[in-house]
């Protein structure tokens, strides 16, 4: 059974309540692309456009691999389109407030799978049927991790130890799968001269890494400060996969507890194998369906007998640290988010059918259509009924 990465295989369409009209400071744009994340998407857009970043606002990050469509504002933006590299931006009105994941009702999947045959097929027909009636745990996916490579340390725990050095070393020289030829460049610059700024300085071309080793330059061991000159959306990008792999840990360790063995299916994502639930009776249904499990912060403030803070202090002391240690010491603009996540994704309006499939001779295609509310990943659904 096969999921192709090709766009129109995997499509992804925000669905959002926000209706533009006349008014408002915030030009409101439609996103449509293909093999771009939003970061690369935007990119492109704001240096066509010459836009701050601080101006720009969206909902969500977008798969690499998908045909996505997505929302965004731009404080007094062009009111005009934008056809380029494999985006299409199109002008919908003015907006009074900015763009947010707070806008973003659900989104809506179509998918693709190939190259099935018959006993594959009712597998995966009679898995959809469990996800139809008790959902997937709300884990987040592999998407959340690209910025962890293999077998690598998190940027955002190597800072809340302590050790700026090594965090800023993994954030600028870690490899990516998708680096191009120009970032795979600048990490071996990088590595062959770390700790020689000057060098560093004459070799690498203008850009962010640059800039870094231009501030290293004048304050040479400063590795905190560099850190916090990290591109926002790079600093943003680190603590949140770092509290994800966290919380995913929390709820893989919920529902261990939660449910008895032979209830538990064990899936694999990139980081390690979690547990999915199967066939849950209807208290313990009610029981996920009703649980939100806290992100990991030191700003986490629980009842003492909220049986969830031993949930995060076990998984954090399997880490060597403890809650108040969730912060990052010295740090103005960088801290993690306080916050609750659903334990539960249930797909709403899934559709299902099987046809020839036109790529793979004698074998089947499974098309699958469904929303999920934000912020779940439509993978964890893939893996589920593909395992």
């Amino acid at each position: 059974m096969k999921l192709k990465q090709e766009p129109e295989d995997f499509q992804v369409e925000e669905r959002t309540d926000v209706v533009p009209s006349g008014e408002g400071d915030y030009a409101f744009y439609r996103l449509e692309k293909r093999g771009w994340t939003t970061p690369d998407a935007l990119g492109v857009l704001r240096r066509r456009w010459q836009i701050d970043h601080r101006r720009l606002s969206y909902g969500g990050l977008k798969d690499r691999h998908a045909h996505t469509v997505q929302y965004l504002t731009v404080l007094r933006g062009p009111r005009r389109n934008l056809d380029q590299q494999r985006i299409v931006v199109t002008y919908l009105g003015q907006v009074p407030l900015p763009y947010s994941s707070q806008d973003i009702r659900a989104n809506h999947f179509r998918i693709t799978l190939r190259d099935l045959n018959e006993t594959k097929l009712h597998r995966a027909e009679a898995a959809l049927a469990e996800v139809r009636e008790q959902g997937v745990p709300n884990y987040f996916d592999d998407q959340r991790f690209g910025s962890v490579a293999g077998g690598s340390e998190f940027v955002a725990r190597l800072m809340v130890l302590g050790r700026y050095e090594e965090a800023l070393r993994q954030a600028l020289t870690a490899p990516y799968e998708f680096d191009r030829a120009a970032q795979r460049q600048e990490k071996t610059i990088l590595l062959a001269h770390w700790g020689n700024w000057a060098v560093c300085k004459e070799q690498l071309p203008r850009g962010h890494a640059r800039s870094l080793v231009d501030y290293l330059c004048v304050h040479p061991g400063d590795f905190r400060g560099a850190l916090e000159r990290l591109r926002p959306e790079l600093r943003g990008l680190y603590l949140s996969a770092y509290q994800s792999h966290l919380w995913n840990r929390t709820l893989a360790l919920f529902l261990r507890q939660l449910a008895r063995p032979e209830q538990l299916l064990p899936v694999r994502l990139r980081l390690g194998e979690v547990p999915f639930h199967r066939h849950l009776d209807a208290e313990q249904f009610h029981h996920l369906a009703a649980a939100t499990l806290p992100l990991a912060s030191a700003r986490l403030k629980l009842a003492p007998d909220d049986p969830r803070g031993e949930l995060v202090r076990a998984v954090l002391k399997e880490e060597g640290l403890e809650l108040e240690q969730m912060k990052l010491k010295g740090f103005r603009e960088m801290f993690f988010s306080r916050g609750e996540r659903s334990a539960l994704c249930l797909p709403g309006k899934l559709l299902a059918f099987a046809e020839a499939d036109d790529l793979h001779r004698g074998k089947m295609k499974w098309q699958l259509a469904f929303e999920l509310p934000r912020g779940c990943y439509a993978t964890l659904v893939v893996k589920r009924v593909t395992g």
